[in-house]
């Protein structure tokens, strides 16, 4: 959802780890699960980041 939102992951991330009561966001991570939606949204960011041609 926070790639589809333009919102940053990584304050995403950090509200769920608080909201589940984890110290460190790192806890966290074992809760996610990358989807083949996410995973273009995630190469299309960094092809935009890169620069690569379309």
């Amino acid at each position: 959802m926070a790639y589809n939102s333009s919102q940053d992951g990584q304050v995403q991330l950090s509200l769920l780890s608080t909201w589940l009561g984890h110290v460190d966001p790192a806890n966290t991570y074992w809760y996610l699960s990358a989807s083949p939606e996410l995973m273009a949204a995630a190469g299309q960011r960094l092809e935009s980041y890169l620069g690569a041609p379309r």
